[in-house]
């Protein structure tokens, strides 16, 4: 039976896929269990909602948020859950600003939505990030976390 995950990767449509994949591969690298899923912010904030609000009971420990443009997804998942949320800025063909307007939607949300953000397109980043929260080491809990 495969292990349940902890860590949530999250970006706002399937073309983000590719630029999260790092972060993917890092994650399964380090042994911990993932699952990716693809919820717009801007186009279906529902399900964004609900797979935040499920995510503790689901047994999710972190939750990893890609976003171009407006970025608006890691800070509507902070906003419905208390577990920790990386955010990932990622460039778009679509800005004019390369990446920049994702990084000041990330991390100029208002108090009480804390989100953490890592470089931009650094999805690998965002994965050790997680490891680190988790208490990760070498593929196993680290038992002083």
């Amino acid at each position: 039976m495969p292990e349940a995950p902890l860590v949530g990767i999250l970006v706002g449509s399937e073309s983000d896929r590719e630029r999260m994949q790092p972060a993917l591969d890092e994650l399964a690298e380090r042994g911990i269990a993932h699952e990716l899923e693809v919820r717009s912010a801007h186009r279906a904030p529902d399900a964004v909602a609900e797979y935040a609000r499920s995510a503790r009971g689901r047994g999710l420990r972190v939750l990893i948020a890609g976003a171009g443009l407006a970025a608006a997804l890691p800070g509507a998942v902070a906003a419905q859950t208390d577990l920790p949320v990386i955010g990932v800025p990622l460039r778009s063909s679509k800005s004019v600003l390369d990446g920049l307007d994702a990084v000041l939607s990330i991390v100029q949300l208002p108090p009480g939505v804390p989100v953490a953000c890592v470089g931009v397109d650094s999805a690998r980043n965002a994965a050790i990030l997680a490891a680190r929260i988790l208490g990760v080491r070498d593929g196993a809990l680290d038992s002083a976390a």
